[in-house]
């Protein structure tokens, strides 16, 4: 603050505020730059504050006037109430300088008065602040309640884009283009990031480069160690299996040659670890650069399976089989700003730590990104694969809407030796629309994907990454990377923080002032009343398509069950006698049994003893359980009954007076309050209920997993066959059954608490609305009508009347 503030302070006898202008560093500059809400903010009492406005407009006015070179740009700006194209949407901006699509235009900017949303954000999240030191020490309940939701306002969901596919089909160059930082992720034909999930996202905490490494326990490493050297055993006829290779590999990275003159007791020595200490403290690992490429050569280590010749001088030892994940965060990076891509493994991992971390992030996409080479995009049997054994975690046990299938090197299909660049450019798009064509009719072959996926969902995009940085053959929109970045910039634009706190501010304070207003008892008492009754017919219209759901599911499962028990001895068959394991199976049934029924290749095929048979069970429901818990849509969960819960705030606020207007604003915003923390809610648990019956099916096939494991000599491979057999036999008329009733409780359990919360929050709310007299609230109508203002530009709402219809983000965020 500066002598020209404390001078006018002192000269409009407001001296008494000249530490707070000091606080905020008020300068003369700031000074012609401030607006209402900041006077309000400074200074909160009325009579002060009106004869500071009253003063400064009359500085203004002679500034103008003896300078008018400055005026404009000392004058104040207001910010404009009128209707906005893009409804508050944020215009997102990656980094760089490059303006090549729509999605690198720069945030909304103080256009015509216009605040951009980040400045709304942290001018209402200073409003509340301010509000919340205001609120009076009391613990009576209508405080308590206040001062839990303004700490609860920030809320920050983040959209998750799962990267799946082979090496060398140019995930991390798709990724590195995509998100504007060519030196970001490494890649390359000889390198390859073998069962470590990388993470991106943005730092929007400081400027540096980061990597967080997440490693996996000390406890895990001992069991895979002793796993690793169980399966080393016998090795005299499995030297040229992939499982004996990569488990002499990871070996080999860490401990070199010592590992074959040692017992695992051995290798949990510190002398391992010097470099990693964090490994043994059971804590992270932070690395942090000021560029992507430096940052990149710190963690290639921990992330890559291989290093490239040229870089072996320098990596003496690589950590990759320790680590769990690894997050990367990009500063400033706002395709990023709600949006984490992660690259993920294949399909999963050996290691039981990395493999659960696996199904959490896939079963929490909403996006899913299939990358594969162009030239065998359609033929690929890995990328389809990965599809197929993963489509009911992403599907039913997840929450993804779209399957994007993304051809890399689309460049690559143009090369001919006379051709004009009009030709070639001609050519490469003729020859990407057929490669589209085929994958489409392939993926329209896929019958259990369609059960959970329709065409709809399925995407198809032709890329090169290349030529989207070079720009020589192809303009960027050609290489369809912009389309990718339209696609993530939607995505942050999906859920609004900025609307979505400053639509809970609004309902906030509109409880605040409705509170400490007096009088209109007899209206509020029937208000109360017919908001009570219509709170339970809502919930009558709620509690009865759910008893419908239980009906179909018990109806589809029991069937299920019958089919199970007659097909079951047949599908476990078909898993411990395959056709083509010849004699290295007795180790892979060795490791299935060690591993409760699971076991992944080298190659990432998955052999799951228990998901074969629960597959009948499940296919029982597919359809059922797509129908009640749709990724898909905007109904939402059970038949859109949820979405639909209104207690009709909209009829009472045009039926009644002014007395309640505050009280019903309040009420309506805390019902999308709670459908949006229902849908998640379900979001959620239903992952939880789909995976119920497999995760019934490993507890009942345990016991004999763990007589199998035990068996030794001669004659091993047919008792541990049989140990299963005889198991399965035996329990297959209850355990099928028991895996029908813990669904059934599951969804039972689900459905209770949904009824229990709708009712109790809309009880209390109603109450603390209609019930409550704040004796000593303080009044807030200064900071709601600036809280209303930036609602309504957000939102394009004419006027405050018309906040109480849904708006498209608070509709985004009801998302199943």
């Amino acid at each position: 603050m500066d002598d020209f503030v404390c001078n006018k302070l002192t000269e409009w006898n407001l001296s008494e505020w000249i530490q707070t202008f000091k606080d905020h560093k008020v300068d003369k500059e700031s000074l012609y730059c401030l607006e209402d809400h900041h006077i309000a903010a400074l200074i909160p009492m009325v009579g002060p504050q009106s004869k500071f406005k009253k003063r400064l407009k009359l500085l203004k006015e002679k500034q103008n006037t003896t300078d008018p070179e400055t005026s404009e740009s000392s004058v104040e700006v207001r910010p404009s109430t009128s209707k906005t194209n893009d409804k508050g949407k944020r215009k997102l901006d990656l980094q760089g300088e490059s303006s090549q699509s729509p999605a690198r235009k720069r945030p909304r900017e103080d256009i015509q008065g216009t605040k951009t949303e980040e400045e709304i954000l942290s001018d209402v999240k200073y409003i509340m602040r301010y509000v919340h030191q205001k609120l009076p020490h009391q613990d009576d309940k209508l405080n308590k309640f206040l001062k839990n939701s303004i700490k609860h306002l920030e809320t920050d969901k983040r959209e998750v884009v799962g990267v799946f596919g082979k090496t060398g089909a140019g995930k991390s160059s798709l990724i590195n283009a995509v998100i504007g930082e060519q030196d970001l992720l490494p890649s390359g034909s000889i390198s390859a990031c073998t069962s470590v999930m990388i993470k991106v996202e943005a730092n929007m905490r400081n400027p540096k480069y980061e990597a967080e490494i997440e490693f996996i326990t000390k406890e895990e490493w001992k069991e895979e160690l002793w796993t690793l050297f169980n399966f080393l055993g016998d090795n005299e006829d499995q030297e040229k299996d992939e499982d004996y290779q990569d488990s002499v590999e990871k070996l080999s990275v860490l401990y070199g040659e010592e590992w074959r003159n040692k017992s695992p007791e051995n290798f949990m020595d510190k002398k391992y670890f010097r470099e990693i200490p964090e490994f043994l403290l059971s804590k992270s690992k932070i690395l942090t650069s000021d560029t992507a490429k430096e940052l990149s050569a710190k963690f290639v280590k921990y992330t890559r399976s291989e290093s490239k010749e040229e870089d072996a001088k320098d990596v003496k030892r690589l950590y990759w089989p320790l680590v769990k994940c690894v997050t990367v965060r990009v500063p400033k990076n706002r395709l990023l700003q709600h949006v984490t891509l992660v690259d993920l493994p294949g399909n999963g991992d050996r290691n039981k730590s990395r493999d659960r971390m696996w199904k959490k992030v896939v079963g929490s996409c909403s996006t899913v990104w299939i990358v594969t080479e162009i030239n065998r995009a359609a033929s690929e049997k890995e990328s389809w694969e990965i599809l197929e054994e993963s489509c009911s975690l992403m599907g039913n046990g997840g929450e993804c809407q779209q399957i994007h299938f993304i051809c890399t090197k689309s460049d690559s299909l143009g090369r001919s030796g006379n051709q004009s660049a009009a030709g070639v450019r001609a050519q490469i798009l003729k020859q990407n629309e057929q490669a589209k064509k085929k994958v489409r009719a392939e993926f329209s072959k896929l019958k259990d994907v369609k059960k959970q996926f329709s065409e709809e969902c399925f995407k198809v995009f032709t890329v090169s990454s290349k030529e989207f940085m070079r720009k020589k053959r192809l303009d960027p929109d050609d290489t369809e990377i912009p389309r990718l970045q339209e696609f993530l910039q939607d995505l942050n634009n999906s859920h609004s923080e900025t609307l979505n706190y400053v639509s809970g501010a609004r309902g906030i304070l509109s409880l605040i002032q409705g509170a400490s207003s007096r009088g209109a008892a007899d209206i509020k008492m029937a208000v109360f009343i017919e908001l009570e009754e219509n709170l339970s017919l809502e919930l009558d219209k709620v509690r009865e398509p759910m008893k419908e759901t239980v009906m179909a599911f018990k109806k589809c499962l029991s069937g299920g069950v019958e089919k199970s028990k007659s097909s079951c001895e047949k599908v476990l068959k078909s898993v411990l006698y395959p056709t083509k394991k010849g004699g290295a199976f007795h180790m892979i049934l060795k490791c299935l049994v060690q591993n409760g029924g699971i076991h992944k290749t080298k190659k990432g095929k998955l052999i799951n003893i228990n998901m074969k048979l629960t597959s009948c069970l499940t296919d029982s429901i597919d359809e059922e359980f797509k129908k009640t818990f749709p990724n898909e849509g905007n109904s939402g969960p059970f038949n859109g009954v949820i979405n639909a819960f209104s207690l009709g705030t909209e009829k009472l606020m045009k039926k009644e007076c002014e007395n309640v207007k505050l009280q019903l604003t309040f009420l309506k915003t805390e019902e999308e309050k709670m459908k949006t923390n229902l849908n998640k809610l379900i979001r959620e648990r239903k992952k939880t209920i789909y995976s119920s019956l497999t995760t019934t099916i490993e507890e009942k096939m345990k016991p004999c997993y763990d007589r199998a494991k035990e068996i030794r000599g001669e004659g091993t491979l047919k008792n541990m066959r049989e140990t299963i057999e005889m198991h399965v036999h035996g329990s297959k008329n209850d355990m099928f059954a028991q895996a029908k009733d813990a669904m059934m409780k599951q969804l039972r359990d689900l459905m209770l608490e949904i009824l229990e919360k709708q009712c109790n929050m809309m009880q209390k709310s109603i109450e603390l609305s209609l019930k409550t007299d704040g004796v000593s609230i303080p009044d807030v109508s200064v900071e709601l009508e600036m809280v209303k203002k930036y609602y309504n530009e957000l939102t394009g709402s004419p006027d405050d009347d018309a906040i109480l219809c849904d708006s498209p983000g608070q509709a985004a965020a009801l998302r199943p």
